[in-house]
């Protein structure tokens, strides 16, 4: 079991930089790749980068950056030159890499609301 706590959502202007963190408990952080999600109003949810415990990346979008410290148990998501269409509500999610790709599983956080106002 891990438990997930996502923080430093808001309001940002497009153009603006926004630091999104997720903190984990309740299981070795180091057994666990970290994704983030994101889900807009009426769309599906979609991964918009992972990290692995000794820092491989997958999906990492333009303009986001993905970084982990597993001293402090904390997966950070850095967004810059932000656009409307960033919109959205964003989840950490706890899972494994397999064959250097993302595989969720079943743990999320409450998740965090981000809107970027145009």
């Amino acid at each position: 079991q891990v438990q997930l706590v996502e923080s430093g959502g808001g309001l940002v202007q497009a153009g603006g930089s926004l630091r999104l963190s997720c903190a984990a408990s309740g299981s070795p952080f180091s057994l666990w790749a970290i994704g983030w999600y994101r889900q807009a109003p009426g769309k599906q949810r979609e991964l918009v980068a992972a990290i692995a415990s000794d820092g491989s990346t997958d999906s990492v979008k333009d303009r986001f950056t993905i970084s982990r410290d597993n001293a402090k148990n904390t997966v950070d998501l850095q967004m810059n030159m932000m656009k409307p269409e960033d919109t959205a509500v964003y989840y950490c999610n706890a899972g494994l890499f397999r064959n250097r790709r993302y595989v969720p599983y079943d743990f999320w956080g409450q998740g965090t609301q981000v809107i970027v106002s145009s």
